[in-house]
């Protein structure tokens, strides 16, 4: 005989799975969303300003087609995305999401005047590129990131000590120009973001919750668009070093 009072229980328990299982789908899918098209900003500003003289003139100092300099608003360029993380993880439970969102796109367009100097640098082949391999790169570790049971908790640790050394390094070798250090710290680089990639998806998968407010989850899915697509611009940043061929 069926005890339909168990039978209920396992049915809503099923019924709860699934809308969890596709709630964190669409998450998921809003995560990557706002990641593609912040890249997708971010190239659109680098290839406007490297590529219209008006707009380069604003930014780099140049010699017939060779960069030889920057100009003050490339400096704020450069330093102004940090304040736009700042202010997005610090202050991300004050502000309203549409607020977030709109820093979110802001903080994506001012790193791409940041990073319009790498088409002056590079070549467009070799920035097409390694642009798809860390894509291709960054959607295999992200896909692991997302459907292992592992706990990736340790390992995230280990990456945020990593990740203060390569800063440390990064800026001894400002001042000593060393291409044995550049290149450690170009290969220890792709390594630390190749597997912050992992962990961040693990983590902005267990962040989601189906409770949530669509404005909480909102934020959720900036802040989680954030982060992986820090990892993708600093991956991709250090792969150039190894494949980016100079003009």
């Amino acid at each position: 005989m069926v005890d339909f009072r168990t039978q209920g229980r396992v049915i809503g328990r099923a019924g709860t799975a699934v809308d969890v299982d596709e709630g964190l789908r669409k998450h998921m899918l809003r995560v990557y969303n706002y990641m593609t098209l912040g890249l997708g900003l971010t190239g659109a500003v680098a290839y406007a300003i490297a590529t219209v003289p008006a707009l380069r003139d604003l930014f780099w100092v140049m010699q017939g087609n060779v960069l030889v300099g920057a100009k003050p608003l490339a400096y704020v360029a450069m330093f102004s995305p940090l304040a736009f993380i700042l202010v997005l993880s610090f202050g991300i439970d004050r502000l309203k999401a549409s607020t977030a969102q709109l820093l979110f796109w802001l903080f994506a367009a001012v790193f791409g005047a940041a990073l319009s100097n790498i088409l002056l640098i590079y070549t467009g082949v070799s920035v097409a590129r390694t642009f798809f391999i860390t894509a291709a790169a960054f959607g295999a570790l992200s896909l692991y990131g997302y459907t292992t049971k592992r706990d990736l908790s340790a390992m995230g640790k280990f990456l945020f000590i990593g990740l203060i050394g390569l800063i440390l390094a990064m800026v001894v070798n400002i001042f000593l120009q060393a291409p044995a250090l550049q290149f450690a710290v170009s290969v220890i680089g792709v390594l630390i973001f190749a597997g912050l990639t992992a962990y961040d998806t693990q983590k902005i998968k267990e962040m989601y919750l189906e409770a949530d407010s669509q404005e909480i989850a909102q934020k959720k899915a900036i802040m989680g668009a954030l982060r992986l697509y820090l990892d993708f611009i600093n991956m991709f940043l250090f792969l150039l070093h190894f494949l980016g061929a100079r003009e």
